[in-house]
């Protein structure tokens, strides 16, 4: 997606580790109704897959995913790194190892809310190593749901997670795709599709 494109190359900043820092508008201070163009992309990419929920981890994942569930006009739903005490009842959980926190979450979601009728569509801002989505996989396993596939704002190429993902026949759509990024810049991969 040439906009999203555009607006990592103006705002984004690579930072030590390799991580890309796109806090200005997509997760931390988000534009909302940049947002909703790329939620409306993806949902786009899987208006044919039958998806009856979306799945997202908490917490930069969650806007897309909104935004991605209000084009396709089904429910989101998104794993907890936390437990709370307003999550209660039988829990999913498995754990999720964060590349950019560089530690382990278990993460849960309720049981009542995923279901083995669900067609779930995995919505996520990032893509590195795919242990986020490979968590989330894992989750819908456990509901006897069924994984329509990932949509993903933004996908480092140049790591495996997406090319594992796709091997394994998991239907993988990212609006932007970095091959490349050092101190010469970003480069983006050619135009992408399912």
């Amino acid at each position: 997606m040439k906009a999203l494109e555009d607006r990592i190359r103006e705002e984004g900043k690579i930072l030590p580790g390799p991580v890309l820092k796109v806090s200005s508008f997509l997760n931390h201070q988000m534009d909302a109704d940049f947002i909703m163009q790329l939620g409306a992309a993806i949902a786009e990419q899987y208006k044919g897959f039958r998806v009856t929920k979306i799945l997202t981890i908490e917490s930069s994942g969650i806007a897309i995913a909104v935004a991605a569930g209000a084009a396709l006009h089904v429910p989101v739903l998104f794993a907890k790194k936390h437990l709370t005490s307003n999550v209660s009842g039988d829990l999913y959980q498995t754990v999720v190892h964060s590349y950019t926190h560089g530690t382990d979450y278990t993460v849960v979601v309720e049981r009542e809310y995923l279901k083995a009728d669900d067609k779930v569509l995995i919505v996520d801002d990032f893509l590195a190593n795919g242990k986020a989505i490979e968590g989330l996989l894992d989750l819908i396993r456990q509901a006897g749901a069924e994984a329509a596939g990932a949509g993903i704002a933004i996908e480092k190429g140049f790591q495996e997670g997406g090319q594992k993902l796709r091997e394994s026949g998991l239907p993988v759509y990212s609006l932007a795709i970095v091959d490349r990024m050092d101190e010469n810049g970003i480069v983006f991969r050619g135009e992408n599709s399912l």
